[in-house]
């Protein structure tokens, strides 16, 4: 697990930094020892987290998409070329 940034705007975060924050906001979130206050801004922080993590996930799901719908068709259009 990497070392979060807690300040880091969400935006900036790579996939694992997100996730492995938002795995520590959920604990925060379960041990039950924040106010209100605090609870509402960890939720807030983690569903931001979720919906980065999210971006991410489907960013590799196009790209795996497009080389699969690319990638055969390409490779037998190569070989008749050569």
């Amino acid at each position: 697990m990497t070392n979060p940034d807690p300040a880091a705007p969400v935006a900036e975060l790579g996939y694992e930094a997100a996730r492995d924050e938002l795995v520590r906001v959920v604990h925060a979130l379960e041990s039950g020892g924040a106010s209100l206050e605090e609870s509402l801004a960890l939720w807030e922080r983690g569903n931001a987290l979720a919906d980065r993590c999210e971006e991410w996930l489907q960013g590799a799901k196009a790209r795996l998409d497009a080389a699969r719908a690319s990638g055969p068709a390409a490779t037998v259009q190569e070989a008749g070329q050569a």
